[in-house]
């Protein structure tokens, strides 16, 4: 199992946010973690990255040959394992350039320069739309280009699991399909994700597996094309009927 989530609790001060939550991706799945707004997707997804530590529970990343206790691990180093971070508001550089923001992956995950330019291409296959604004400040992108460009990011770096969160929210149609079929591409890769998106109906599209969240507890788990047919859970827990 690449990613194991065992039982955590999280807070944010006195509030008991995670109540015990536990999950799983394997290598080359896609995961859809799934709830009403603020139910503790997010804080998920945090506490998977050390930015908001669990105060119990385990998480796990496998290294290759063992599993890696990364519950209380620093951010940094929990990347340079091997997982990267979309997070909902992007946190793209908005004074750098679309260049200069990718360069901030591409110099740490690669030192000669063949492979940065290799890896810069794979990412233009993916987003052509950032090959035509290299020198283009971040401010000045639109809003889909903008989520292209965290997503890019992340990719240059080569992480094992992508974590990715609300990646659709507020794109038209035509960039929720960009989005899709990018992280499509990233499963043809050999690249976990998971991913947590409020449009429930294209997640669990592409995704194998689902966890579905209530009050910081994971209430059903299962196959996405199981529960696509199950319109009494659906309805039941995201109000998809």
């Amino acid at each position: 199992m690449l990613l194991s989530v065992q039982d955590i609790h999280a807070y944010y001060g006195k509030s008991h946010i995670l109540q015990g939550v536990s999950l799983e991706a394997s290598a080359g799945e896609i995961v859809a973690l799934l709830g009403r707004n603020g139910v503790g997707k997010s804080s998920t997804l945090k506490s998977i990255m050390g930015i908001n530590p669990p105060k119990r529970g385990h998480i796990y990343f496998s290294d290759g040959d063992k599993d890696v206790d990364i519950t209380h691990m620093p951010t940094f180093k929990t990347a340079q394992l091997g997982i990267g971070y979309v997070p909902e508001d992007r946190r793209i550089f908005t004074h750098l350039t679309v260049l200069e923001n990718l360069r901030t992956g591409l110099d740490i995950a690669y030192k000669d320069k063949e492979s940065k330019e290799e890896a810069l291409e794979a990412t233009f296959t993916s987003f052509p739309i950032l090959g035509t604004r290299l020198n283009q400040a971040g401010r000045t992108l639109s809003g889909g280009e903008q989520q292209m460009l965290a997503i890019a990011r992340v990719m240059v770096t080569r992480p094992k699991l992508v974590l990715m969160d609300e990646p659709t929210e507020g794109l038209m149609p035509i960039l929720v399909e960009e989005i899709k079929k990018a992280v499509k591409r990233m499963r043809g890769e050999g690249i976990s994700v998971l991913l947590v998106e409020q449009n429930s109906e294209m997640a669990l599209e592409i995704s194998e597996k689902v966890y579905i969240m209530e009050k910081g507890v994971i209430k059903y788990q299962g196959g996405a094309k199981e529960l696509l047919e199950n319109r009494e859970i659906l309805d039941k827990h995201l109000g998809v009927s």
